[in-house]
């Protein structure tokens, strides 16, 4: 062989064995437990969805997936904590719908939201229902937004930056209305003061809200999500009633620390993806009217840099002020 190619040929190969991540899998993995760090802690949507995931995943991988609950802050802490972890594939997270909502909140974060992590796959998305004091003249969207127009009105949500709070900060944009944000301390408090008819409209979860509808304490008008929900298939959209583009919902997804090597992150995605649809798993998200995703790390990673633009901007425009 020519000694040139020879050459060539060994530089190939020292490459390689320098980036065996890149050429290769990466032998036998995972060779110890892994660690899912979830940032909320035990009981809320949040810890159940890790939890299940990290049951199945141990399934999986073979080796058992700990779920470390990290709660507080909004996020911050477990997602802090996620971000300076080794970027070996044995620590993972979960993150949710603020993790694109605090960057535009805080002065500074202790990492960024989009280059200190690497997409793995988004798990859930779960859209949030318009309600209203049963006595208000309102049965659609279209109603609310008249009414609005000819008389102050106050809303409540769960908290600065909630769902309930982007939403309605979303709809006052978009239908260019004025109404009054109260936060709570949680979307239960919010929709006791909403029968009592101290605030007038809420976006809140089905969870929080269906037994009030179902007493005829509240009515349901609408959903964020861009199409109906399966769960509420006769309740129309925002969208359909007048507001073309309206969405919110509510995430979930898994990601790891950045660096971690693209055939690891690509391996995870697949056994996510597979673990999703068993029945059982199915089975257990529709409790929690969740509708299932699992995109890939690509798809993930554009729909965080869309979230975190989409936010900046309604929040900018809305006057929130950043702590």
């Amino acid at each position: 062989m020519h000694i040139k190619t020879l050459k060539l040929l060994a530089v190939l190969a020292a490459g390689l064995t320098a980036c065996p991540a890149l050429a290769q899998p990466a032998g036998k993995y995972p060779t110890r437990p892994v660690r899912l760090i979830v940032p909320a802690p035990p009981g809320g949507t949040t810890d159940l969805l890790g939890r299940l995931v990290a049951e199945r995943l141990t399934e999986s991988l073979g080796q058992q997936v700990v779920v470390d609950n990290r709660g507080g802050a909004g996020g911050i802490l477990g997602a802090e904590l996620l971000a300076r972890a080794p970027a070996d594939g044995h620590t993972l997270g979960i993150i949710y719908t603020p993790h694109t909502v605090l960057p535009h909140l805080q002065k500074k974060l202790p990492y960024d939201a989009l280059k200190d992590f690497a997409a793995v796959s988004q798990l859930t998305e779960a859209p949030l229902v318009l309600v209203v004091h049963p006595a208000l003249p309102v049965h659609k969207v279209t109603d609310l937004v008249a009414l609005a127009k000819t008389r102050p009105l106050v809303y409540g949500s769960a908290g600065n930056g909630s769902g309930g709070h982007l939403s309605g900060e979303l709809l006052k944009q978009m239908a260019k209305i004025d109404a009054t944000h109260v936060p709570y301390k949680g979307a239960g408090p919010a929709a006791v003061d909403l029968m009592s008819g101290q605030i007038q409209f809420q976006f809140g979860s089905h969870i929080t809200t269906q037994g009030f509808v179902a007493a005829g304490r509240l009515r349901a008008i609408a959903v964020t999500s861009a199409k109906r929900s399966p769960a509420l298939p006769q309740l129309p959209t925002v969208a359909e009633q007048g507001l073309p583009g309206f969405e919110f919902v509510n995430w979930f997804g898994t990601v790891a620390p950045a660096r971690t090597p693209a055939i690891l992150v690509n391996d995870l995605q697949r056994r996510i993806a597979a673990v999703m649809q068993q029945q059982a798993v199915r089975d257990k998200l529709a409790t929690l009217d969740s509708n299932i995703v699992a995109s890939t790390p690509a798809a993930f990673s554009a729909f965080l840099a869309a979230d975190l633009e989409k936010w900046g901007r309604v929040l900018r425009n809305s006057g929130v002020k950043v702590d």
